[in-house]
């Protein structure tokens, strides 16, 4: 299916604009054609659903049931809920504007959105096909343990002070349990459940596109330009210092769960050590600048550095812990 844009892409790039695809210009324009249609598609379609559940769902009815677990019992659902979701930085937004309007804890959003990027279906097939599943059972848990640790620390340095005004105002209505959609939810048809999800998809996309577009931008630049074979040269060959190195190395740059593949195969067929493979690939995208300048539409800087933070320890410490295992 979302071999349409690939298909798409060359087309405009190699066809109608007559690039060379072994140029690093034709290259980087085909990644960024590629991925904004992509991911412009699904954001549209990501937006749209989540607000047609917003508005089909009784949000108190989720929120009371949330409220009424332990903590760390929903520390750990909203982990897992992000190990099972494969949510981007685009679709993440929805998602985090519809846990704070329901008025569930910003720990337990914050367990979803840090356990989301790190652990997706591909991740784990891959890690299944090529080291069996001892090591994807480890690599799956170390992720839900971040998420659930994230969660626990965020809550107890109450994070949603660092909201930005949007995110905030639904955090407040749905703390205060005013949130209309709480109780109208069950008694709105078809219809209205349509236009709540049309007007929702058409404000959080007015928000966010340019920074879609800038960011992937700057991916594609930095995808296209980066020398081949430049990572596999200087990652070293397990030295403790590799892992964090990598982490850096992975900040500037932009792809998803699907493009890290076939980085994540050069780099192990390559001789780099797995811990660091998976440090530089999850770093690439999760703690990528066009994952924080999306996430800044919900969060002020401070809240942002926090995570930013978390993410890259996270992800050194992972790396060391798989380089040893």
């Amino acid at each position: 299916m979302l071999g349409i844009f690939t298909d798409l892409a060359d087309y405009l790039v190699y066809q109608l604009l007559g690039l060379d695809p072994a140029t690093k210009l034709g290259h980087a324009l085909h990644f960024f054609v590629e991925d904004t249609t992509k991911i412009f598609a699904l954001l549209v379609v990501m937006i749209y659903g989540i607000g047609w559940l917003r508005a089909s769902l009784n949000i108190e009815r989720v929120r009371v049931y949330l409220a009424g677990k332990n903590r760390w019992v929903g520390y750990l659902m909203g982990s897992s809920f992000g190990a099972i979701t494969p949510f981007c930085s685009c679709s993440s937004i929805p998602v985090f504007l519809g846990f704070t309007s329901a008025g569930i804890p910003i720990g337990i959003t914050m367990s979803f959105l840090l356990t989301s990027p790190l652990i997706n279906e591909v991740a784990v097939l891959l890690l299944l096909s090529l080291l069996g599943w001892e090591l994807t059972l480890w690599y799956v848990l170390i992720g839900i343990g971040i998420g659930v640790l994230g969660g626990a620390l965020l809550d107890a340095l109450k994070a949603h002070r660092w909201l930005q005004p949007l995110a905030a105002k639904a955090y407040e209505m749905g703390q205060n349990n005013q949130q209309p959609l709480a109780h109208s939810a069950e008694k709105m048809d078809a219809r209205a459940r349509h236009q709540f999800a049309k007007e929702e998809t058409v404000v959080i996309f007015s928000r966010v596109w340019k920074w879609v577009i800038i960011g992937v931008g700057v991916g594609a630049g930095l995808h296209g330009f980066v020398p081949a074979g430049w990572l596999e040269a200087n990652l070293g060959d397990g030295q403790w210092w590799s892992v964090p190195m990598a982490v850096l190395m992975g900040i500037p740059l932009y792809a998803n769960a699907t493009g890290v593949i076939p980085i994540m195969e050069s780099l192990l067929t390559q001789g780099v050590p797995l811990g660091t493979t998976m440090a530089f690939c999850m770093s690439t995208v999760a703690a990528s600048f066009p994952e924080f300048v999306m996430l800044k539409q919900v969060m002020q800087w401070r809240l942002l550095a926090l995570l930013f933070v978390i993410l890259l320890t996270s992800f050194t410490l992972m790396g060391w812990l798989l380089n040893l295992l």
